[in-house]
């Protein structure tokens, strides 16, 4: 039955032209796989599916490339790549000790191939080895590094430039640390080996919650007093002299060497209209539960879109409404149309189909509709409007790429 539900899964992500990952993500060895589930299983997204007893991808558009299925396989049956034969994905070029082709600019992590909670950390702490010999005590810039990104690899180069005594910064776009963990699902991740960290040590875990990993990372920040600055975003990095100048939306740094440890999801795509800077105003769906008795808008046509609708419209007492540009839900899950058309028939969600948002006010949005403008009142916005990813700025500061197929 269930191998049934998997293969429905399959032909219907097909179908809706979902067939493609969007980032890192699991292949199968059809020789080594037996069909045990599980990878299934440690799956927190609900991503893969055993379809004629062998393990297959069956829902690619929402799997985020963490690793835990190849870590929790058996038989080494599961290798995550990027890109496929269809779509290449663009790899930056990095040598052995993480630097690029540009001298004093570093990759560690998602974005340079690695979406391991355990091997980001592991690359972040080498990186932060060979910055410290890079650099040789060198005083010309006002930081030795500075470090964008506070997810695991953030994290760990943070530990290191403490422990080798290096002038450091870490900016961090959103408003947590814990990078892509932070949006994972409440759900489990799987790590299966030891993660060594500087002045931490190494740090044993098995199987941890989501919850319990980012609580795990806040209690470090706190007994080191690692500095970060949250919602600063990196806009731009220029070669000066020795180091590089970075600009950010919080100011601007010099640095001696600068170690990018930024994920592959991109920075939520924005609407740019009045009021977007409200604090009601998110980019993605955590927990439904927290906006249970509220009036929310969600913003998109795709199924993360329609998914967040869903949620929220389950939770007791609140009053949801769905905006998108287009006339129509092109590609999304059949399954996804369907539950929204029910929710709609039934009241639980109001779709408003060729509407864009005008304005965001602390009680209402504004929206411009077929039927002319459409005051909602409103008590929290959640835009679904997919992602930029970095690739063109850090291609504009002269980093080469490499395109993948479907390769580690």
């Amino acid at each position: 039955m269930r191998n049934e539900q998997h293969a429905l899964a399959l032909q219907e992500s097909r179908a809706a032209g979902l067939g493609e990952p969007v980032s890192l993500h699991p292949v199968f060895d059809p020789l080594r796989c037996i069909g045990s589930g599980s990878c299934v299983k440690a799956c927190p997204e609900g991503a893969l599916g055993l379809v004629e007893g062998k393990a297959h991808l069956v829902n690619p558009s929402v799997c985020i490339g963490h690793g835990a299925c190849m870590a929790s396989c058996p038989f080494e049956a599961i290798k995550l790549v990027f890109g496929t034969e269809k779509r290449g994905i663009d790899i930056p070029l990095v040598k052995p000790n993480f630097e690029t082709n540009i001298p004093g600019l570093f990759i560690a992590g998602e974005l340079g191939g690695m979406g391991l909670v355990r091997k980001a950390a592991e690359q972040g702490r080498q990186a932060m080895n060979a910055i410290k010999d890079k650099i040789k005590g060198e005083r010309d810039a006002e930081l030795d590094v500075l470090i964008v990104g506070a997810g695991p690899a953030g994290i760990a180069a943070g530990l290191g430039a403490i422990q080798h005594k290096l002038r450091y910064r870490i900016v961090e776009q959103e408003d947590s640390l814990g990078g892509t963990v932070y949006h994972y699902p409440r759900n489990k991740v799987i790590m299966t080996a030891p993660v060594q960290l500087p002045i931490v040590g190494k740090v044993r875990m098995s199987e941890i919650s989501k919850e319990a990993l980012l609580e795990f990372w806040n209690g470090i920040v706190g007994k080191t007093d690692l500095k970060i600055s949250f919602r600063e975003r990196m806009e731009s990095i220029e070669s000066s002299g020795r180091g590089f100048k970075v600009k950010t939306s919080g100011g601007e740094y010099s640095a001696r060497a600068v170690l990018l440890a930024i994920g592959r999801r991109g920075t939520p795509r924005k609407l740019d209209v009045p009021g977007e800077e409200l604090p009601k105003v998110v980019y993605r769906l955590i927990d439904p539960e927290q906006y249970r008795g509220q009036k929310v808008l969600v913003i998109g046509g795709g199924d993360s879109a329609l998914e967040a609708a869903l949620a929220i419209a389950a939770e007791p007492d609140t009053t949801v409404a769905l905006s998108y540009r287009g006339d129509a839900f092109g590609r999304v899950k059949p399954k996804n149309r369907q539950r929204l058309d029910e929710a709609q028939k039934t009241g639980r969600i109001s779709v408003l189909l060729k509407s864009n948002v005008v304005r965001i006010e602390p009680g209402e949005v504004l929206l411009a509709a077929a039927s002319g403008e459409v005051a909602l009142p409103n008590d929290i916005v959640i835009i679904s409007a997919g992602g930029v990813l970095p690739i063109d700025l850090l291609k504009t500061v002269g980093i080469q790429f490499e395109t993948k197929h479907g390769t580690e």
